[in-house]
């Protein structure tokens, strides 16, 4: 007869060990726009200087291009403009920070481009320092945040990936785009 039993212990040492069980996540923090976000390293491929972007016509306005990533055509979207704010300039700090994004076949990834005024730092930020998007007062829409922690003293927005960059939003944003500039 094996039988798992589970006890508890109140020795110290036990109570101490799980206090300290915190779940901590990593994330990639990056400037744009004055502003602090951040997003799960878990999606991250690669960080790479803004360079050789070929524009493609009848693209929505936050698609800034395209980019070829070793042989590969990947798509490079202005966060900022996805954002309805004024497009991102280009500055000596700017980068393309790669993510990898689920399509709308299950199980396939697509990888994009983000256009970001610099890069921080990679943060661990324990779950329980994670608040859940504000309802109001944010500048961006609120299904675009996973949440709000707070690091150092300064409020840090964890973006929620799989919403800001929606293939299947952004493709509609496209044929609009494609319209509009047909009727012109």
């Amino acid at each position: 007869m094996n039988a798992l039993v589970q006890t508890k212990s109140n020795t110290p040492a036990a109570k101490a060990a799980a206090q300290t069980v915190v779940e901590e996540k990593q994330y990639l923090t990056f400037m744009l726009g004055g502003e602090m976000f951040s997003i799960s390293i878990l999606c991250i491929k690669e960080i790479i200087w803004y360079a050789n972007l070929t524009e493609v016509p009848m693209m929505p306005a936050c698609i800034r291009g395209v980019i070829n990533l070793r042989g590969a055509v990947v798509p490079v979207l202005d966060l900022s403009n996805r954002f309805g704010k004024a497009s991102t300039p280009v500055i000596k700090s700017s980068c393309i920070v790669i993510v990898e994004v689920p399509t709308a076949v299950e199980g396939e990834h697509q990888n994009m481009g983000i256009v970001v005024d610099s890069v921080q730092a990679v943060l661990e930020i324990p779950t329980s320092e994670i608040e859940p998007a504000p309802s109001f007062g944010a500048k961006i829409r609120p299904d675009f945040i996973e949440g709000i922690a707070k690091v150092n003293g300064k409020f840090v927005i964890l973006l929620n990936v799989t919403r800001v960059l929606s293939m299947e939003e952004i493709g509609q944003m496209g044929q609009v785009a494609a319209m509009a500039e047909m009727a012109a």
